[in-house]
């Protein structure tokens, strides 16, 4: 090891990741509620080409992109430093309208900006170039989000229409398929944090290690092979979080924001195949069930919608199957 840490020092770099898990699934979420707020507001607003929802949802999913990425290189130096990265997510603040989501913004970037502050003089302390670098280079961006949010936080929220009665065909979406719905993009969260987790864990120098004449010719063994597949993982099911709480927030409901179940990381790649394996089974059933329900219902668009999250998870779960063979 380059220096030496200690358990105090990686709770912190945890707390960083936890931050980063939070704001990553916030910024999604915002981005997607865009979509009911914007049918909320006045008619002459929503003749425009585009309105102040829809600047502000653009570059929310670009800022909760960049914060994942930012929570998978804070565990790749984590485990580097021989630490455990955490797969806990502290508690996403959404909000209801575009100044609320400006407010939340601010708030988290602020706390994270006096967090890193102090990951990067601890850093220092220890002669850890490479993490105060990486910090550095994350507190950067943090700040031009920060600045961005602060843009949005004087915009009025743009006045909402007249109520409308619920039509007909809405009142077959209740509470309990609405649970339904939430369970699907708990189960999302919980993939993307346990896929991102193992992803950075495969960058572990003892798992990188190769045996065999092939993987010294190819600069590849297994676990490299997994990592990049996992990687991909983690991204479509970021898309499938995407849809999914976007359809939520169509129906005039409110998305989960909690992983559930909680991510299992595992210690080798075989572990990540195992792991991953169980929890796209159980993603898969659980899909099938809500198309069946949506069926029952007449909900057209969400069973569309699951028909083809599900064939793209069995796809998952086939290409997990085939590493474990």
């Amino acid at each position: 090891m380059s220096v030496v840490v200690t358990p105090e020092y990686i709770s912190l770099l945890n707390q960083a990741v936890s931050r980063e898990l939070q704001v990553s699934v916030q910024y999604v979420l915002q981005h997607t509620k865009m979509e009911k707020l914007v049918r909320r507001v006045i008619p002459e607003n929503i003749l425009l080409d585009k309105t102040t929802y829809e600047a502000m949802g653009k570059f929310l999913m670009e800022f909760a992109i960049q914060e994942m990425k930012h929570a998978g290189a804070i565990m790749e130096r984590i485990y580097y430093l021989g630490g455990k990265a955490t797969t806990k997510s502290g508690k996403p603040a959404v909000g209801n309208s575009l100044s609320e989501f400006a407010g939340n913004g601010v708030k988290a970037e602020e706390e994270a900006l006096v967090l890193y502050r102090k990951v990067i003089e601890a850093a220092g302390k220890i002669g850890d170039w490479e993490t105060r670098e990486l910090f550095e280079k994350i507190y950067g961006e943090e700040e031009a989000h920060l600045f961005k949010f602060q843009e949005y936080t004087k915009v009025k929220d743009e006045p909402e229409g007249p109520e409308l009665p619920v039509s007909e065909w809405r009142k077959v979406i209740t509470d309990d398929y609405f649970a339904m719905l939430n369970k699907a993009a708990a189960s999302e969260i919980s993939a993307i944090i346990q896929y991102t987790n193992q992803h950075e864990k495969a960058s572990l120098l003892v798992l990188r290690e190769k045996d065999t004449a092939l993987e010294v010719i190819t600069e590849a063994n297994k676990a490299k092979v997994v990592s990049e597949l996992l990687k991909g993982t983690a991204k479509q099911e970021m898309e499938h979080l995407e849809k999914i709480s976007e359809r939520i927030y169509l129906l005039e409901g409110e998305t989960a924001s909690a992983p559930d179940p909680l991510s299992q990381v595992g210690e080798t790649a075989n572990e990540f195949l195992r792991l991953g394996h169980v929890a796209e089974n159980d993603a898969i059933l659980l899909y099938r069930k809500i198309i069946e329900e949506a069926l029952k219902r007449g909900d057209t668009a969400t069973r569309r919608m699951f028909e083809e999250i599900v064939l793209q998870e069995e796809e998952h779960y086939w290409k997990f199957d085939d590493f474990l063979k």
